[in-house]
Parts: structure tokens; C-alpha cells; sequence
């Protein structure tokens, strides 16, 4: 079976995001089946693909708000008003539907096609009708732009969210409604997507790497805590402004707190103990050198990978309930509390008594139930194929 897996951004070996972690362990889990995965999108400027044999770069793009000019935005809001696409589909409108039509002739016969999400499958969604597709849907998409409206900070914000969560729950349904199955990241996103049923979708759980860590050194302790990601996302900032505002302020003053990611302006802390740290070489080193890891999500759907990321390298943890979305297992060392004060003592007392757990059958039981789900899918579309040519 050879399927076009069409994405936003394609795999350029970085995995720096959540979404490109998640996108190579649904790529690796296919070729494990047997699929011939041919990867179609467009590429951050001044990469290039990490399989560029099995990828077709449409053109580089820059879809990052943050960083972006007022004038940049402007022209983004103009045209997905114009065109009725969303902020985040119309961003990819760089190119037409000829040239990703000709595009996908390029890549010779296929079976059908893997929808990844809702942004690049909106913005081109006139080509990608000619063969049956399964959808992944990350995230539930017109919940986590509810959430934004209601966190925003301006009304012309809230009013871009709300336009969003408009636009983007008629276009899950459609694609929902269309697609030969649907893998969702967390379970309760099946029903959230009116997908509920065994015959029509499957969650997938993710791992952050194909082979389970396996570095048995004795940690050096740097800071108390640390938390990496990519704040500039919404439903991130909603969980860091929780941490900072509500958790922080209970911390003692000598709790050392790092923070590290791309930080969105106007965020800061005046507890002592927290440093924002920007970028990092090594993310995996830098939580290994904390005592404890704050797992902070209070918003959004889909899965956490910094969860299974903890899980998998068996450390420390103090988790609010939503960061657990999607995870049915639950380390020893992992306590669950979504009250900030119990928080911060969890924190505190985690840090002074640090004990690490393997791992490794943590990573063993998600690439497992990964394969079986992504089997399910693939039956489906096998199904399709073998009807088509009867």
C-alpha cells in the first residue's frame, strides 16, 4: 500500500514541537506496517527534508505568528476572511491547487492519502477528495480555539478565536464525516468528534522516539524543576501563565524553576528562583537535569508528548489531570493534583526525595498499542482498495 501523508510542515529531523515528535511516530508506526509513505507539505525556510527520497516539498513557508510583522498578520487576517479558510489554513495558501495537484501526480500511483490534521487537509481540501483517506486528528481543533477566545487578552483576539472555532468544527465534521477512519491523539477526542465507535476510529499512543531510552548515568542535579516547550502556542501559554501565577507563588524562594522554549513577550516571574532560559541544545538533557518535571497543561485536547517524553525517561513528576489526557498508565513517580498549592508542595517534596523508575515498559506498552491501532486504520483503507478493484 503506498499513501500520501499530507502535513502542514514535513519532517526536516528537528523535532522541536510536539506536532513534528508526534508526525514522525505516526510515519515510523505506518513503514512499520508495511506502507510505502510518501510525505507531502511545505518545509521551514532554510531546512530541508530528514527523507528528502519520500517527500515532496511544495515550498517554504513561515506560519509562526509570533515574530510575524503587523503587516504580516494583517494581510493573513484579510485573506482567510476573503477566502472563508482559517487563520491557520490560509497561511499555506502559497501556492494553488494545480501546482499541489500536479505535485501529487508527481508522486505516481497511491492508494490514498493520510489527512494529518486539519490545516494543510483545510487549506487544500478541493484536491485531497479524489481518494479515500484516513484523518488524524491531533487535536480537537474548534475546542482548543473556544479555550483561546476565552483566554484572550483583546476582543479582537477573542473574535479571531471564535471565528476559528466556527470555521474549524464544521470542518472536523466534514472530515470526520468523510474520512474511512479517524486516529485521534487522546480517547476522549473520539467522542468529542462524534467518532466514538470501534468501526470508525482508534486513538493512537504516541512514543517520543523509536527505541526506548537507555542511558542508565546517574543524573546531575541542576535545578529544582524544568519545564521545555513551545510557549507561543496558546493552549501552552494558558498552561505556563497557570504555573507562573498560580503555582509559583507558592514555591519557597530558593525552588529552582528553568524554563526554556520560545517565550512569547510580556511573560516573567518575580519569584526568585525562576529563570527563563530560551533555547536549548538538548532538551532531553536539559529535563534530566532537573529534580522534578511541573507537567502544567490546563487546556487544549489531544495528547501531551512532554508527558510520555517524562514517562518514558522515568522521571519525576507533578501532573495536572488534563496533562494525562490520553495516557491510560501512570508512573508511581508521577502525583496528579490540580489545585495550585497542592501543586507546589508536590513540587517541593518530589525535588527534596527524587526518584527516578525505568521507563523502558512504559514505551514498550505505547509502541505496541500504537502498531495495533494504526492496523485498524489501515484494514479500513485496505478494505476500500480491495472494493475498488473488485
Amino acid at each position: 500500500m503506498h499513501l500520501l501523508f499530507a502535513t502542514s510542515i514535513v519532517p526536516d529531523g528537528a523535532l522541536a514541537s510536539g506536532y513534528e515528535i508526534a508526525n514522525a511516530a505516526i510515519i515510523d508506526a505506518l513503514r512499520r506496517a508495511g506502507v510505502r509513505v510518501t510525505v507531502i507539505g511545505f518545509i521551514w525556510p532554510g531546512k530541508v527534508p530528514s527523507d528528502p527520497q519520500n517527500t515532496i516539498v511544495l515550498d517554504a513557508v513561515e506560519v509562526r505568528t509570533e515574530g510575524a510583522s503587523a503587516w504580516r498578520k494583517l494581510a493573513w487576517l484579510g485573506k482567510a476572511v476573503l477566502s472563508g479558510l482559517t487563520f491557520a489554513s490560509v497561511k499555506l495558501r502559497v501556492v494553488s491547487d494545480a501546482e499541489v495537484r500536479a505535485a501529487i501526480e508527481r508522486a505516481g500511483p497511491f492508494d490514498g492519502y493520510v489527512l494529518n490534521s486539519v490545516q494543510f487537509a483545510g487549506a487544500f481540501e478541493k484536491v485531497l477528495v479524489d481518494r479515500p483517506f484516513v484523518f488524524v486528528a491531533h487535536n480537537v481543533e474548534h475546542r482548543s480555539a473556544e479555550e483561546n477566545a476565552a483566554a484572550a487578552g483583546s476582543a479582537l483576539q477573542r473574535w479571531l478565536f471564535r471565528r476559528e472555532a466556527r470555521l474549524l468544527k464544521v470542518m472536523e465534521e466534514r472530515f470526520c464525516g468523510a474520512a474511512r477512519f479517524v486516529f485521534t491523539l487522546a480517547e476522549e477526542d473520539r467522542a468529542a468528534l462524534g467518532v466514538a465507535s470501534d468501526r470508525r476510529s482508534a486513538t493512537l499512543p504516541l512514543v517520543t522516539r523509536a527505541q526506548a531510552p537507555t542511558s542508565k548515568a546517574k543524573r546531575h542535579i541542576e535545578c529544582d524543576a524544568a519545564l521545555i516547550g513551545t510557549w507561543t502556542w496558546q493552549p501552552n501559554r494558558i498552561g505556563l501563565d497557570w504555573f507562573l501565577n498560580k503555582v509559583v507563588p507558592h514555591l519557597k524562594p530558593d525552588f529552582r524553576v528553568r524554563i526554556a522554549g520560545n517565550m512569547p513577550a510580556g511573560v516573567s516571574s518575580p519569584h526568585p528562583g525562576v529563570s527563563f532560559v530560551g533555547r536549548v541544545p538538548d532538551a532531553q538533557a536539559f529535563v534530566r537535569g532537573a529534580a522534578v518535571i511541573p507537567l502544567i497543561s490546563t487546556a487544549g485536547s489531544g495528547v501531551q508528548l512532554k508527558t510520555i517524553e517524562t514517562f518514558e525517561l522515568g522521571l519525576p513528576s507533578v501532573a495536572t489531570s488534563r496533562s494525562l489526557r490520553g495516557i491510560g498508565y501512570r508512573p508511581d513517580n508521577c502525583v496528579v493534583t490540580d489545585d495550585p498549592i497542592a501543586f507546589a508542595a508536590a513540587l517541593q517534596a518530589a525535588a527534596a526525595n527524587a526518584c527516578d523508575v525505568d521507563g523502558s515498559a512504559f514505551h514498550r506498552r505505547q509502541l505496541k498499542a500504537l502498531d495495533a491501532a494504526i492496523g485498524l486504520g489501515l484494514e479500513k483503507l485496505g478494505a476500500v482498495r480491495q472494493e475498488v478493484a473488485a
